[in-house]
């Protein structure tokens, strides 16, 4: 009897521990492609071409064998593949299902990425590292090589529980949730999220994967082809934080309508994506009034900007430097992402500075760049290094960027005691290009700029001026005391500030040691030993 009843404590209270849209809040995600990221241990490295559209061998266990680079580069959480089965049949015309997205059962893994054990060995450990888990799933549809498939290879077995084919006319809202997306190659028939029946069965599908493998958080695929009043409920049974793709460009209406209680916590931040190509990608004087037009849009129009997914690349996406040979534009890019409201994703290759046009050739394999620690890593590691320090010990967080100055070169933002002037000038030297700031410190206000650990002093009237002699390069300026114990620019990793300091100590504003997924591993265990030990 009281072997059931720690049992049943152990799943309550690894339920209520469920990461919210409040502990992903702080976090910043690296994504992955889960066949591209890494080879096994001991596997010999493979000539990956991804034109071949075919599988390249990376899986589960390869992921987890990999998180230092992950890890040490500053991210507290990972977003991997869809791990559900994917269509198994003959090769398709577009390929092999390598990427995750062809849905058969959902209801069984991926034999591809491993076993059951290997998922949750990934999930086990990411805890470990005190980083989330989020996982890409597909709802919206499954994968066929017909249209008129035999749905006994679903889960879904029945044809009226999808609705019928048609082609979808894009623009009209019911054709897009309810008509097919893929082509006459390769159609993916449309889940019918109405019956009740679909409801019932997928509610208690994503409960039991969340559970089972100890997921912190989801990634929904094509969010915007379901009917909206769908999500609350499908996100309250995974009672974990919800992320939707809603693909789109710089109009903010149609995407911020599926962020909040009647739709999904978060979705991909898809207008300032738009905004920041339009603004950063083209060295030289550029559109920076699109990423101020979005920016000031989202703050009224989406219910919570600082859950938004922020991005620069995306498996469907090209990639930055295949738009923009320039990597100063990246950069400065990046820092917005990471400095400004949200929750900064990262897409794999990335920081390595892969070039790969739209889908397939923007899924390149990993592995060919040694991992090597470019400019572009060392960026990305600053930058989570001073955005982890101060979520850990302030409501930074929480805070609301404000934009400062704006100029045909650049932009200038505030969020807490940071101030970061970003420039799309690119790499090449210019004199006398500037962009003055007034800030709201004081005259000599020491300052540092964490990229570079150059100090600065405010000027007369609180102004700070980034000259480009040097070129394009962002500048993050954050006042020194405020640095105090975060291990950036020879401070001391852990020391609180001094007396007379402005950072926060970290024993007024960290979080608990603890997150979800590790308690359960620790406090579970331990209270399940105990009840057996007295039963």
């Amino acid at each position: 009897m009281l072997f059931k009843i720690s049992l049943i404590i152990f799943l309550a209270v690894q339920t209520a521990l469920a990461a919210t849209a409040e502990q992903w809040r702080g976090r910043s995600i690296y994504q992955i492609v889960t066949d591209r990221f890494a080879l096994p241990s001991g596997a010999s490295p493979n000539a990956c071409d991804p034109g071949q559209q075919t599988w390249c061998g990376g899986n589960w266990n390869s992921i987890r064998q990999n998180l230092d680079y992950v890890q040490n580069a500053g991210f507290t959480a990972i977003w991997i593949s869809p791990v559900n089965q994917n269509y198994e049949g003959p090769r398709s015309a577009y390929g092999d299902p390598y990427h995750g997205y062809w849905m058969a059962d959902v209801s069984k893994l991926n034999s591809r990425f491993g076993t059951a054990d290997d998922l949750k060995a990934l999930s086990a450990e990411l805890h470990r590292r005190n980083m989330f888990l989020m996982v890409d799933i597909v709802v919206n549809n499954v994968m066929a090589t017909s249209k008129t498939p035999d749905y006994s290879t679903y889960l879904f077995k029945d044809a009226s529980m999808y609705h019928p084919f048609c082609p979808i006319q894009w623009g009209n809202t019911t054709s897009e949730q309810e008509c097919w997306l893929g082509d006459d190659k390769v159609p993916l028939p449309d889940v019918d999220t109405r019956n009740p029946t679909v409801i019932a069965q997928y509610g208690d599908w994503i409960q039991d994967l969340v559970k089972e493998y100890n997921i912190d958080g989801l990634r929904i695929d094509a969010a915007k082809h379901v009917n909206i009043d769908f999500w609350p409920g499908f996100c309250a049974k995974a009672s974990v934080f919800c992320m939707g793709e809603v693909f789109g460009g710089a109009a903010v209406d149609p995407i911020a309508m599926y962020q909040g209680p009647q739709a999904l916590d978060s979705v991909l931040n898809f207008p300032m994506y738009s905004a920041l190509l339009s603004g950063f990608s083209i060295p030289g004087p550029q559109n920076i009034s699109a990423v101020v037009d979005v920016f000031q849009q989202s703050k009224v129009k989406f219910k919570d900007t600082g859950l938004l997914g922020n991005f620069l690349e995306n498996q469907d996406l090209p990639r930055w430097h295949n738009l923009s040979v320039d990597p100063q534009s990246m950069y400065n890019a990046m820092a917005f992402n990471f400095m400004s409201d949200g929750i900064p994703v990262v897409y794999y290759g990335q920081e390595q500075g892969f070039s790969g046009n739209a889908d397939p050739f923007n899924r390149e394999p990993l592995w060919p760049s040694n991992y090597t620690l470019t400019p572009a890593y060392e960026l990305v590691t600053n930058l989570n290094k001073l955005r982890n320090f101060l979520v850990n010990t302030t409501d930074w967080a929480k805070q609301e960027t404000q934009i400062l100055t704006t100029s045909p070169y650049g932009i200038a933002i505030m969020k807490g005691p940071v101030i970061s002037v970003l420039t799309n000038i690119g790499s090449p030297p210019q004199n006398g290009t500037h962009i003055a700031v007034k800030t709201p410190y004081p005259s000599s206000t020491a300052m540092i700029n964490i990229l570079t650990c150059q100090q600065w002093a405010v000027g007369s009237g609180g102004m700070i001026d980034a000259q480009y002699t040097l070129g394009g390069v962002p500048v993050i300026l954050t006042p020194s005391d405020y640095l105090v114990g975060s291990g950036l620019c020879g401070t001391q990793l852990g020391a609180t500030a001094n007396a007379g300091g402005k950072a926060a100590s970290l024993a007024s504003f960290a979080r608990p040691a603890f997150s979800h997924s590790v308690i359960p591993l620790a406090l579970m265990w331990t209270v399940l030993v105990f009840c057996i030990s007295f039963s």
